[in-house]
């Protein structure tokens, strides 16, 4: 495996832990992870990589080795992080960006807010969420201050080989060394008590109070300004993020003006797990045509 090296910055009050892969001259790539993952889940397409790339993938607040926020976690708080990120790194050019689910929503969105910062965007697996309805919002702001009282927690876990064997269950084409290299990612042990826990703030469970509205982000996606790249697990419609995606699919994809798709065979949701070398492939492909327009 290549090895990365950390950095932790502050950025807006949060200390934010970011690891880096290739040397800092070569042409910069910023990965987004998704939701209970870490800056590590993209070591293995890292690895199938080309070497002349300087990837960072930041750890999300609440995430990985990154500081928690002391409530609730909203949406609009990644998109502030990403551009208090992009400041960092690259403050004066546009960026390539990658996210994966949660990190792909919230990047195609930013692309949208902020056309003028992003170079080109790939979103893998990460369209958005099923649209919410109205009625909803009493039942969550009440699910939500229920919640705020009794937040949730993590039970402890087993061991590592026990979180390696549920992430090759849910996730068949992982392999069982990549899986115990995640589970010891993904965990860490309680200095005092030695429990072993996830690497994430548990209050990621309670229920966002805030309901998803397609319209919205339809109107972000409309602005983005940079060529995409939706890439589709060939068998991600086994993943609960696909419900009530499914239909509305097309309205979804005729928001961009400059939109390609790559399906990976053989993978489900964690495309960067299970087809690290095809994600890489079809990523390369896309970052490398420019179109005649220099590359950041």
């Amino acid at each position: 495996m290549l090895v990365s090296r950390s950095e932790f910055v502050t950025l807006r009050q949060q200390r934010m832990h970011l690891r880096h892969w290739g040397a800092p001259s070569s042409r910069l790539l910023i990965l987004l992870h998704g939701w209970m993952d870490s800056s590590a889940t993209f070591q293995f397409l890292v690895d199938a990589l080309s070497p002349d790339w300087h990837v960072v993938a930041p750890d999300w607040r609440g995430f990985g080795d990154s500081g928690w926020n002391t409530g609730s976690y909203y949406s609009a708080d990644y998109l502030a992080d990403l551009d208090a990120l992009l400041e960092h790194l690259s403050p004066s050019r546009p960026v390539t960006l990658a996210g994966h689910s949660m990190g792909a929503m919230v990047a195609g969105l930013y692309a949208g807010i902020r056309p003028e910062r992003v170079h080109r965007l790939a979103l893998i697996e990460g369209f958005g969420l099923a649209e919410t309805r109205p009625e909803e919002a009493p039942g969550r702001y009440a699910r939500w201050l229920k919640e705020l009282r009794h937040a949730p927690v993590f039970s402890a876990l087993q061991s590592t080989d026990a979180v390696a064997d549920k992430l090759i269950e849910r996730n068949p084409r992982l392999t069982a060394d990549h899986a115990r290299w995640l589970a010891q990612q993904l965990t860490r042990t309680d200095a005092a008590t030695g429990a072993l826990h996830y690497r994430a703030d548990p209050r990621h469970k309670m229920v966002n109070p805030v309901l998803y509205r397609l319209p919205e982000a339809q109107a972000c996606w409309r602005r983005i300004q940079c060529p995409v790249l939706w890439v589709i697990g060939g068998d991600m419609w086994d993943h609960p993020m696909a419900k009530g995606v499914f239909d509305t699919l097309d309205a979804r994809r005729a928001c961009f003006s400059n939109l390609r798709e790559a399906t990976i065979p053989d993978a489900g949701h964690m495309v960067q797990w299970e087809q690290p070398q095809r994600l890489a492939e079809a990523l390369e492909a896309f970052f490398g045509d420019t179109g005649g327009a220099p590359t950041p």
